[in-house]
């Protein structure tokens, strides 16, 4: 089984959202490996993927681990040093002035918080802005699985009920 990208993509047209970026390090997100069908496998450098609303994806890898993410769709770019890094995030997001990650303003979603927040950082400084992709979890039908909230309440009223960022 492989991530359905046109689906997603139409998920993100829907929300109005340029792109999603799926970020991982060390496993630290099941949430983008479980949507990714991502395979096993060892992957101990950061790595990106953005699924533009659209177009093709593009997955960012270190030199070290190029086939981290070979199993995905997509031209790859590679980086090495923190200023290749910079440079090719910068190139993957295009025109992008939105992108959705696995991130939770204030914390309201812990379910949802796996990117931690100098990577976010990171993406702001490269220019979108930084959004909750717990919407587009939700729809992935992984809520009873990462998303826990009292029942009835969607993941757009949480977001908010804690105001915007």
């Amino acid at each position: 089984m492989s991530a359905d990208i046109q689906e997603i993509q139409g998920d993100l047209r829907a929300a109005r959202i340029d792109g999603w970026l799926f970020y991982d390090f060390r496993g630290r997100d099941p949430i983008a490996q479980h949507i990714l069908s991502l395979p096993d496998g060892m992957r101990t450098r950061r790595w990106f993927y953005f699924v533009p609303a659209k177009g093709t994806p593009k997955k960012l890898v270190h030199k070290i681990e190029t086939q981290a993410l070979a199993s995905l769709a997509g031209e790859t770019l590679y980086y090495s040093a923190q200023e290749e890094l910079r440079k090719n995030l910068k190139k993957i997001f295009g025109r992008a002035k939105n992108v959705a990650m696995q991130y939770s303003p204030k914390n309201a979603i812990p379910y949802v918080a796996m990117v931690d927040a100098g990577t976010i950082e990171l993406v702001r400084s490269s220019g979108p802005k930084v959004v909750s992709s717990a919407d587009l979890v939700q729809s992935r039908n992984l809520g009873a699985v990462f998303i826990q909230r009292p029942a009835g309440v969607g993941a757009r009223r949480c977001m908010a009920s804690v105001g915007s960022d």
